[in-house]
């Protein structure tokens, strides 16, 4: 029931993931890099703070009894992710979303689930246990599932002319690898951030909320990197000007603050879910967490895409596409989870 419960957050941490960018959409008259800013302040920096405040005893003492070489660690993977994020618009520009988004989630599915238990010494035991032959197993199955989602997605792109804006396939592919490879930094940082879990439990946090003191270090590395290439932006690109998009009326600036931050608290609300996902699951086991929650993310995202209506007009065989591509990611989580039980 454990691992069941566990796979339950995730799928509620990857549907936040598969729906943050919803409410940004319908902001209006602002730039995308302002709007991004102002939801990244919720996500990256104010809620993984606010949270700890309410946590910690002690929030100055606990952040300062952790190894500095470690905290700068932890941050520098999230700084990794930062820079992955930053490629992924490049990556939808070159690629189209369905097939920039099934490559980079299928590399970062990998890298991000196979090297922490490598790193570890516990490569062996993937292959060599009943166990471990199943996740492995679960993991093939996802990467066939991603695929077969990013086919119907892209079948979806063509029927209705939505291509990608200057379709370079070599580099669209470069990018999407080298996105995926770097935003795996997010798994490394959670891995290498376990110390801080231990030690937040060990002054009484709830294991269920003991890995979110770590998000203040690993999204704030991230936050350095993606705002400051919005401000760079905003300050030198001569199309985009922050006192611009601020000197809106007062409605419409509470209006697309308030939908950037929500999109930004959904965002946020992806990994507080993942790390109740994380809890549940055997720490043997632990590397299946972020497999679990880019496939998943995968399987709402096609799920999210369904109920606003994007698919309408497509045809019957990229929707058939999408629905099996679904079932073969379900079947990939319980590929995982018998692994996990056996």
């Amino acid at each position: 029931m454990s691992i069941l419960t566990g796979i339950g957050w995730h799928i509620i941490g990857a549907a936040m993931a598969a729906s943050f960018y919803a409410p940004i959409e319908k902001v209006k008259k602002w730039s995308w890099e302002t709007t991004w800013a102002v939801a990244g302040f919720f996500s990256w920096i104010l809620l993984p703070i606010g949270v700890s405040l309410i946590l910690l005893p002690d929030f100055h003492g606990f952040y300062a009894a952790q190894d500095t070489d470690l905290m700068l660690k932890v941050a520098l993977f999230g700084a990794m992710w930062g820079v992955g994020n930053v490629s992924y618009g490049l990556t939808m520009r070159y690629l189209g979303m369905s097939l920039g988004i099934g490559v980079a989630i299928g590399v970062t599915l990998v890298v991000g689930t196979l090297v922490p238990p490598l790193i570890h010494g516990q490569g062996a035991m993937l292959f060599t246990t009943e166990s471990g032959l199943l996740t492995m197993a679960g993991i093939l199955v996802a990467l066939v599932g991603v695929a077969v989602v990013s086919y119907a997605g892209h079948q979806k792109e063509l029927k209705l002319q939505r291509e990608a804006e200057e379709f370079n396939l070599p580099l669209g592919l470069g990018l999407a690898v080298m996105c995926g490879i770097f935003s795996s930094g997010m798994s490394f940082a959670i891995d290498a951030a376990k110390p801080i879990t231990a030690f937040a439990q060990h002054i009484g946090v709830s294991p269920l909320y003991s890995a979110l003191p770590s998000y203040v270090l690993i999204m704030g590395g991230g936050a350095i990197v993606n705002l400051t290439y919005c401000f760079v932006r905003l300050g030198f690109k001569k199309e985009l000007s922050l006192r611009r998009d601020l000197s809106q009326t007062g409605e419409t600036i509470l209006k697309n603050g308030a939908l950037a931050a929500t999109g930004g608290i959904m965002w946020y609300l992806q990994f507080f879910f993942y790390a109740w996902g994380a809890a549940n699951i055997p720490q043997s086991m632990g590397y299946v967490n972020w497999m679990l929650h880019m496939s998943i993310y995968v399987l709402c995202g096609g799920l999210v895409g369904l109920a606003l209506g994007e698919w309408k007009g497509v045809g019957s065989r990229p929707v058939r596409l999408l629905w099996l591509g679904i079932l073969v990611i379900i079947l990939a989580a319980n590929l995982v989870g018998l692994g996990m039980a056996t």
